[in-house]
């Protein structure tokens, strides 16, 4: 069977960063393995499940180079949940709770007084026909736990129960299911958690490997014991550290500040997300890669460390930066024409300004400095008169990479003007700032007339 692994969002907000790691590592994952990768939305939530945040994570996955073969809602298949729970009741395998929450909390309380784990007790097994009628009389609906096979013959005596998977990040892993509680499959008003429509649509799609973050290492267990209770062979699984902020912090959908909608409003590359979401927090070095395919080359799961790696936003402006600064013309052209940078100057215009910008989009003040005109200098009336001498003696056309040169070697023998003194109020009479692309580059763009023009 092929490799196929799938990422789950919820689409109840934007995906983030750390959200962005986890569908990396599985789309990378499965390139590696030329496999499918299946985009899973796991919409059950009805209530805070919403279309738009949907198209809006398969707009930021495609940013991100991500292209699902597959894509599926939850929502679509309500029927494949409802068939797997009736085969589980009739195994006596999700049987019915009634306990309120603070019912709940309660023994949970009573449990740890009495230095027990706070485990659920079961208790509803132990209800008759008779018991549950009168509970459901009095307006309760029942919840649904599945009855995890921690026990020998009584499940009110459970013993250690190991579930063992090789994990493809950590290794050798085990859970204890005597150590958990049964969890709830179905809430009292009909509608699934996670766990059910999860595994169901893992076994009917086909997933091989289940690649997460480390903070559902503890649910596998469970989630195994629920493959094998549906006559399913557990995928593999592998879970990756988490992603943090600068100070410790967990990532969230509702703080909207990492998130991959406003890292791409800001002008960072793609790629730079990509490189860092993926290779921090890992053995490898963090630099950013180019495109998907020298990302994958460095892609290795088993390297990640144990512990959360801590996302700091300024090393990703670093590598976006570095991104454009070696970014070729063919690469950035599609995207200079959308700003009206086109023609047979834009290629050597954007080799000029490219090391002088953040980001492509500022690439547009260079362009309206060079067709437009800068916004007008302030000079010393000593540097006014130097700069008005100085255009006076600039070269005849045609213009080429050495008429910088040859220009300020003649201000420099009228003037006895040099170095800082020299080139400095030249420098902001042709753009109006104190520092940007080299002007041996920027001359020929702008040519002998437009500088002139510029003549204070």
């Amino acid at each position: 069977m092929s490799v196929t692994v799938r990422f789950a969002p919820s689409p109840t907000g934007r995906i983030h960063i750390g959200n962005a790691r986890t569908a990396l590592f599985n789309w990378l994952f499965a390139r590696k393995a030329h496999g499918r990768f299946v985009l899973r939305f796991d919409d059950t939530d009805v209530e805070r499940s919403r279309e738009e945040y949907a198209d809006a994570i398969e707009a930021d996955l495609a940013w991100l180079g991500i292209k699902p073969d597959l894509v599926v809602r939850q929502s679509d298949r309500f029927a494949l949940y409802g068939q797997a729970a009736t085969r589980l009741k009739e195994a006596g395998l999700l049987y019915p709770c009634y306990e309120t929450p603070e019912e709940l909390e309660l023994r949970r309380k009573v449990r740890l007084s009495r230095r027990l784990p706070p485990v659920y007790g079961r208790e509803a097994l132990k209800l008759t026909d008779e018991a549950k009628a009168a509970l459901e009389a009095e307006g309760r609906r029942p919840h649904w736990r599945f009855l995890l096979p921690n026990f020998d013959h009584d499940p009110f005596a459970p013993t250690r129960t190991e579930i063992h998977w090789e994990d493809v990040v950590r290794g050798p892993q085990a859970v204890d299911l005597a150590s958990m509680s049964d969890p709830v499959l179905v809430r009292e008003d009909g509608s699934y958690l996670y766990t059910l429509p999860s595994v169901v649509d893992d076994m009917e799609l086909g997933i091989t490997h289940i690649i997460r973050g480390d903070d559902h290492v503890t649910n596998t267990g469970a989630q195994i014991a629920l493959f094998r209770a549906l006559s399913a062979e557990a995928p593999a699984f592998g879970h990756h550290n988490l992603l943090t902020t600068s100070t410790g912090e967990g990532l969230s959908k509702r703080a909207g500040a990492l998130s991959i909608a406003s890292l791409r409003e800001e002008g960072v590359e793609p790629m730079a997300v990509a490189s860092l979401a993926v290779l921090i927090g890992t053995s490898e070095a963090v630099t950013a890669c180019p495109d998907m395919d020298a990302l994958a080359g460095r892609f290795d799961p088993a390297s990640s460390s144990r512990s959360a790696a801590r996302f700091d936003p300024a090393e990703l402006q670093v590598l976006s930066r570095s991104l454009v600064h070696a970014m070729p013309y063919d690469e950035a052209a599609s995207r200079l024409e959308e700003m009206g940078i086109s023609g047979p100057v834009a290629e050597p215009f954007w080799n000029a300004v490219r090391g002088n910008i953040e980001t492509v989009a500022q690439a547009d003040f260079w362009w309206r400095v060079v067709t437009e005109g800068p916004e007008p200098a302030t000079l010393s009336p000593e540097d006014r008169d130097f700069v008005a001498a100085a255009f006076d003696l600039l070269p005849g056309e045609p213009w080429d990479h050495q008429t910088w040169r040859e220009w300020t070697r003649r201000v420099k023998e009228e003037t006895g003007r040099k170095g800082r003194a020299l080139f400095q109020p030249l420098r902001l009479a042709l753009t109006g700032r104190e520092s940007g692309p080299e002007l041996a580059d920027l001359l020929p763009l702008l040519g002998r007339e437009r500088v002139l023009a510029r003549k204070p």
